[in-house]
């Protein structure tokens, strides 16, 4: 673990990030990997402590699913962090972010049974926002290149 990794994984905004893929790594885990062998995380993030008395109990392919989210959201370059749909910058590799994508949709439908009705909600609505966010750089920049091409 490097310092600069240590320092992000401190920072509240990561943390919940964190924590909430955690679960969200766990549902998926539940209902599909239910019967694999499973034991709680030992992420770099676990043995920070961030997941305190409730780590998630993962098999070793949703462990390492969840060990290389945990590093791309520490270092995500861009803050605030936007969506990763609609970030500029995809730090994930391509296999993965399919993964977290697939994961993502099993998981968040479900997650409200698991605590998660507020994050749900405030996710739907930050959704919006970065969407929004998103469509109005795109058309800022189909109208730059429009200016530029009629000169």
């Amino acid at each position: 673990m490097n310092d600069t990794f240590v320092a992000r994984m401190r920072e509240p905004k990561v943390i919940s990030d964190t924590t909430t893929l955690g679960d969200f790594v766990q549902i998926w885990c539940d209902g599909h990997h239910g019967s694999s062998e499973r034991s709680a995380v030992e992420t770099d993030g676990a043995q920070l402590g961030i997941y305190g008395n409730r780590r998630p109990v993962l098999c070793a392919e949703c462990e390492a699913h969840l060990a290389y989210a945990e590093k791309r959201r520490a270092f995500c370059p861009h803050d605030p962090k936007p969506f990763c749909a609609y970030c500029e910058t995809h730090c994930y590799r391509s296999e993965e972010r399919a993964w977290q994508r697939e994961m993502m949709r099993y998981s968040g439908p479900r997650s409200w049974r698991k605590g998660h009705a507020i994050d749900g909600l405030r996710h739907l609505l930050e959704g919006r926002k970065y969407k929004k966010l998103a469509e109005a750089k795109a058309r800022a920049a189909a109208s730059d290149s429009t200016r530029e091409e009629s000169r």
